[in-house]
């Protein structure tokens, strides 16, 4: 199955929870906002939320400044 991570392709052998794709990527679960199909994911529902085929995610690391 293909998921998308930030626009990039990725291959899944089965469907997976964001929680373990986080892992994977080495993104720390409290140091990131994530989007499942263009909606915003609590970190309570990280392990609950499965991907599947077609799906998309998008990580995203806060930025400092100004």
């Amino acid at each position: 199955m293909t998921i998308l991570i930030n626009d990039k392709p990725h291959e899944l052998d089965e469907p997976c929870s964001v929680a373990i794709l986080l892992e994977r990527h080495g993104a720390r679960a409290g140091s990131v906002a994530v989007a499942h199909n263009e909606q915003f994911v609590s970190r309570a529902n990280y392990a609950t939320t499965i991907m599947q085929d077609g799906d998309t995610l998008e990580i995203v690391a806060p930025m400092q400044g100004g």
